[in-house]
């Protein structure tokens, strides 16, 4: 899929003047997402989701024409996957305490660490390493590293689920891995800096697939209620039914109504408050929604189209790009400014 998008030319059409560095454009990103999640699982949407708003436009703010350069033009023709690992063995949420590592030397860089769970990481052909290199929680002892796949030094293991098919989800595990100096992405002590810009806008496209997930959901399920006969009717005709689908509907639609109003902040000024509003709202709702329709779809919710399996997946929302724990914090560290915007 990625491969058909690249070389149609709709991953470039995504950002502006098709230039990852120069920004997303939602209103395009959101149509991409909406229309891979409509025909593709929840895994393989995901798996582009990743590369789009956070790993090629890293690379691309790198510039020059050095391997960071090449990967993310290649990526946006369609001709390279890039896995984006951030997570290690710590608690994924904390990167202030990653344990990869990266010895800087004049002309040469080497990479020791474990990465888990990892978005593409069974197939790609670089991974972009986030590994500190030098000791204490300081946001500026992080670096991004590009790493080849088959560089030595570099194994992978699959992920023990089988869920999210299409994701390509795995474990890294680097040992002294030697690659150039220009492997480097970005100047070194930068990597934290940028991941909060770019994370901001995956926790935007993270709204705009929940949206298009949740419609897509209520969409299926209603069909399913109104074939369900009950009495003289369908399920659909019970009062109760229609208001517990109601209830969805609403929610959805604030969700739809906040990430439009917040969208361009996020884009264009990586707006972290606007990022944590949309990501705490999105993950809420999508959990409310296919929990519900889980529920109406009754004994068919467990078929293989139904609703129960992807709930599962749909979890992600709630944990993928920091939980929702982590990021109704960052909300909280700015409640006089969203109270202030609040004001009447």
């Amino acid at each position: 899929m990625w491969a058909a998008l690249g070389s149609a030319g709709l991953l470039r059409g995504v950002y502006r003047a098709g230039d990852p560095a120069a920004g997303v454009v939602p209103a395009r990103l959101g149509a991409l997402l909406a229309a891979a999640d409509a025909h593709v699982g929840i895994g393989s949407t995901l798996a582009s989701c990743v590369q789009l708003a956070t790993a090629v436009p890293l690379l691309a703010a790198a510039r020059g024409p050095g391997p960071a350069g090449r990967t993310a033009g290649a990526a946006l023709d369609g001709a390279r996957t890039v896995a984006l690992a951030a997570t290690d063995e710590s608690p994924g949420c904390d990167l202030a305490a990653l344990g990869t590592r990266v010895s800087l030397g004049d002309t040469e860089v080497e990479v020791d660490g474990v990465k888990r769970w990892i978005t593409n990481a069974t197939w790609c052909e670089y991974a972009l390493v986030l590994a500190r290199h030098r000791p204490g929680r300081h946001f500026t002892s992080f670096t991004w590293v590009l790493v080849p796949a088959d560089a030595p030094g570099v194994t992978v293991e699959r992920a023990d689920t089988d869920l999210f098919d299409g994701s390509g989800t795995g474990h890294l595990r680097l040992e002294r891995v030697r690659l150039p100096r220009a492997h480097l992405v970005g100047r070194p002590g930068m990597g934290l800096a940028g991941f909060a810009a770019h994370i901001a806008v995956e926790r935007l496209a993270g709204a705009l697939w929940g949206t298009a997930l949740c419609g897509r959901v209520l969409a299926d399920t209603k069909r399913r209620l109104m074939a369900r006969p009950v009495g003289d009717g369908s399920l659909w005709h019970l009062e109760s039914v229609r208001q517990r689908f109601a209830a969805c509907l609403v929610q959805v639609r604030q969700l739809h109504a906040l990430t439009g109003e917040l969208a361009d902040r996020v884009a264009t000024r990586h707006d972290t408050t606007a990022a944590a509003l949309l990501k705490s709202s999105a993950a809420a709702t999508v959990e409310r929604v296919l929990t519900e329709c889980a529920h109406l779809q009754g004994a068919e919710g467990f078929a293989v189209t139904g609703a129960q399996r992807l709930r599962a997946q749909a979890a992600l929302f709630g944990i993928g790009g920091g939980t929702t724990e982590v990021v109704l914090s960052v909300v909280g560290d700015a409640a006089d400014s969203v109270l202030a915007e609040l004001a009447i």
